[in-house]
């Protein structure tokens, strides 16, 4: 299975990586010319040739456009920002599973000083979304935020909104509508580490949220998120569709 990478452009059939991503595809991935890859700029998947292997630069040259294979359902994760560690493990995972966009929150119960240290990580937090595209091989990258405060999050739109609850009786598969469509939007939200506010719970219910469960377990807010993402996506995938693993 070919490497994927992402390019900021395709122009006139080529397309260049510099600075420190060529110099990881040089010194550590040790690419030749000749070799072939694929290669995305966001739009579109290329199978692609390197044309120049220099220490700070790597040229492609396309050779043909591929077929781009997007997710069964456009998904978007609301998660209430955790310790850091445990964040950029959800946004790597979440890329992973096909999150079209990741919106960091903050919600009342949000550890102090995370909130304000959370902007800073954002350039860190879309390199995050880079890596995993890559190893995944999406063709589009995820959105990740600006972190936004409790009151934008409720207004997110979606076709189905759904907020992560363990007071909730009902699974989150119940919920689900029998007909699903590829240009559905799943909208899915997770609190914090200390759990919902029941005033929380009032606002999320009253602004059309659903609240839902994925059983009995409590569950930390990374392994809810990206249950959650598993569930939506397996449930939207249709019928005789395998996946494959990379």
């Amino acid at each position: 299975m070919r490497r994927r990478f992402f390019v900021d452009q395709v122009r006139n059939g080529h397309a260049e990586i510099a600075g420190d991503d060529a110099r990881h595809l040089t010194r550590v991935l040790r690419v030749e010319v000749g070799q072939r890859y694929e290669i995305s700029d966001n739009r579109t998947v290329y199978l692609a040739e390197i044309e120049t292997a220099r220490k700070e630069q790597v040229i492609f040259k396309t050779l043909e456009k591929l077929p781009v294979i997007e997710p069964p359902v456009r998904m978007i994760l609301c998660a209430a920002i955790v310790k850091f560690d445990h964040f950029e493990w959800m946004i790597e995972k979440a890329t992973e599973l096909g999150a079209a966009k990741i919106i960091p929150m903050v919600s009342v119960r949000t550890e102090r000083g995370l909130d304000k240290a959370a902007p800073k990580r954002l350039e860190r937090w879309r390199r995050i979304g880079l890596e995993a595209s890559q190893q995944s091989r999406r063709a589009h990258l995820p959105e990740i935020a600006e972190p936004v405060a409790w009151e934008d999050v409720l207004a997110t739109a979606g076709s189905y909104r759904y907020a992560l609850d363990e007071n909730s009786t009902r699974p989150l598969p119940a919920v689900f509508p029998v007909e699903r469509r590829t240009d559905d939007s799943v909208v899915l939200m997770v609190g914090p580490e200390g759990g919902w506010t029941g005033e929380e719970r009032g606002e999320f219910t009253a602004a059309g949220w659903v609240p839902v469960s994925l059983g009995p377990s409590i569950l930390r807010a990374e392994t809810a998120a990206l249950a959650a993402l598993a569930v939506v996506s397996a449930a939207w995938l249709p019928a005789g569709v395998a996946t494959l693993e990379h």
